[in-house]
């Protein structure tokens, strides 16, 4: 279960009210707006969001006077998902972050041209690009960043041939004893490869995982699966080429494919 007081499970929460009140089973509602019934159930307990869409649909069924469509102005002032609110609060703190990106650059290290492409909203760029200004801070100093990525990532058409110009010419220029950037050559990884993940070393010693899903991503703090997450990546990095051969690849592959 996610938060129950978080935005999303109190939408929720109203809607199974206005439902209840209508003197309607999920089924029923679910027939009544052509929704399914899995969907609804996932809403009202705040597992998954509501569309816009199913709010006006839920409005008009259950006779709210667009009440529901109102309530999700609570999206209009949300910077990040839920889920990864507490993911950016542990990255905020971490001295040192490692992760392994086998299908896009990472975050911390996109272009604006890159992230528009990948995210098309103004405000979720700004915000990407926001979280960047660790990598820069003074107080506290910024965090360590080991990435590790798969060199389909160099490969792979993202917005325009420009915009992977300038994002593998990015990579070379902030890449150094701070920030490192390490490419996997094809067929080195068999595990790790459907997913990415993050590992924030905070202050003290302590480890977090975020691991992305199709869907979200998971912030953990579990001893055993931090301990999984750190050996497969050291497991993944140790295929990796040395830094310097992996900015020379990136670098004959922005003059090479995207030039």
């Amino acid at each position: 279960m996610g938060d129950v007081y978080s935005p999303q499970a109190i939408w929720g929460r109203e809607l199974r009210h206005y439902r209840q009140a209508a003197g309607l089973t999920q089924a029923q509602l679910a027939e009544k707006i052509h929704f399914s019934e899995s969907l609804i159930s996932g809403v009202e307990t705040g597992q998954l969001p509501a569309s816009p869409e199913f709010a006006e649909t839920c409005d008009q069924a259950l006779g709210t006077g667009g009440a529901l469509h109102r309530l999700l102005d609570w999206r209009k002032g949300q910077v990040f998902p839920s889920w990864f609110g507490k993911w950016r609060d542990k990255e905020q703190m971490a001295t040192t972050l490692r992760t392994y990106q086998p299908l896009v650059v990472p975050g911390l290290l996109q272009t604006e041209a890159y992230a528009y492409a990948l995210l098309g909203e103004d405000d979720a760029v700004a915000t990407r690009i926001q979280r960047q200004a660790i990598l820069t801070r003074e107080d506290p100093p910024p965090p360590i960043l080991r990435c590790v990525i798969d060199e389909s990532v160099l490969h792979r058409l993202v917005g325009s041939p420009e915009v992977m110009r300038d994002q593998l010419e990015h990579l070379v220029s902030i890449a150094g004893p701070q920030t490192s950037v390490q490419v996997v050559p094809p067929g080195r990884v068999r595990s790790g490869l459907l997913a990415g993940f993050v590992i924030a070393t905070l202050e003290g010693g302590s480890e977090v995982a975020y691991l992305e899903t199709a869907v979200r991503g998971l912030t953990t703090g579990d001893h055993d699966e931090v301990a999984a997450a750190v050996a497969q990546f050291e497991a993944i990095r140790i295929e990796a080429l040395p830094l310097s051969m992996s900015i020379d690849l990136i670098r004959r592959t922005a003059e090479d494919r995207w030039t």
